[in-house]
């Protein structure tokens, strides 16, 4: 069965409330039409109300239980104003510079957010990636224990052996673009705890590199990785979430068993990863849109990972 269809099950026993900043957008309409009917939830559109309405009755799409907020005419927006005002970032911010930061509604989903009006946001559509990540890495906090704020690809694939489906997580796509080996094991960490909570199998995490673990390498990003798998494997072990860690890897021996076999590659992590984490931003972004393209296989993300709120 598909991931998806797994999370649809669960989630129709616990319905949640997901508000998308770019209501207007005819792919956020569908998409909001498609959460409400299945009954996964509360869809909650931002944007102006005529505007929204109209794009709906062009594609024809109902608009029942799915929830329209202008953030100006809100009944939240003195309390928003005050709530951000209270953010030590914008303390000394005059009212008119808050009202200006409110009225874009990445930041006013952000605040919903943060106070639990929302239980997870959606973004990016037609914003920049920067524009939406800005409001949440200013205002929602950090997991504890986590200093690094990244994000994940989930490709949701056929297994061209078995015909199973299977799931690749692959971090970080989409923020840190050169992370230190303590960053890359806050990486591995968050990513393969959340795979854990999604799919309730243990994560078999690579560290990836161009080598397989090289003894006499003096290249700084092989070693970094190598570091990385250390702290990581620590890391993992003091929080109590069951995971396999293993790198440096090549990516063919950490998801093939017999090139794994073939290269002399051992161990739980070789040839039945399930979590693949690269030393950069270069390489997993390139990663992802090879995956993407030359697969077809459905592709969920970026998702960010780090924060007390899903986004």
């Amino acid at each position: 069965m598909p991931l998806i269809s797994k999370l649809t099950v669960r989630l129709k026993r616990h319905p949640k409330r997901v508000v998308f900043p770019e209501g207007s957008d005819p792919r956020i309409l569908q998409a909001a039409r498609q959460f409400a009917s299945n009954d996964l939830g509360i869809p909650i559109l931002l944007g102006d109300r005529a505007q929204i309405k109209a794009n709906a009755e062009k594609l024809d799409i109902s608009l029942d239980r799915i929830r329209i907020i202008e953030p100006r005419r809100s009944d939240e927006w003195e309390h928003f104003t005050k709530q951000f005002q209270g953010l030590r970032r914008f303390r000394n911010l005059k009212d008119k510079d808050v009202e200006q930061y409110l009225e874009d509604t990445n930041y006013f989903a952000t605040l919903m957010l943060a106070t639990s009006q929302a239980d997870a946001i959606v973004s990016g559509a037609t914003s920049s990636a920067s524009s939406a990540l800005r409001p949440l890495l200013q205002i929602v906090p950090r997991l504890p224990d986590v200093a690094t704020v990244s994000s994940l690809n989930i490709f949701d694939l056929q297994d061209p052996e078995t015909g199973k489906d299977r799931e690749l997580f692959l971090a970080d796509c989409a923020v840190v673009p050169d992370p230190t080996s303590e960053q890359l094991c806050d990486i591995a960490v968050t990513t393969a705890a959340l795979r854990y909570h999604l799919t309730n199998s243990k994560p078999h995490v690579a560290l990836l590199s161009y080598s397989s673990k090289s003894v006499s390498s003096k290249n700084p990003t092989v070693n970094k990785m190598k570091a990385a798998t250390e702290l990581a494997r620590k890391k993992a072990l003091a929080l109590g979430i069951p995971m396999e860690i293993d790198g440096e890897l090549q990516v063919d021996a950490a998801l093939d068993p017999i090139t794994a076999k073939t290269k002399k590659i051992e161990g739980p992590v070789a040839g039945r990863a399930n979590v693949l984490i690269f030393p950069d931003l270069h390489s997993a972004n390139i990663a992802s849109k090879l995956v993407d393209t030359l697969t077809r296989a459905r592709n969920y993300g970026p998702i960010i990972t780090a924060l007390t709120k899903p986004a």
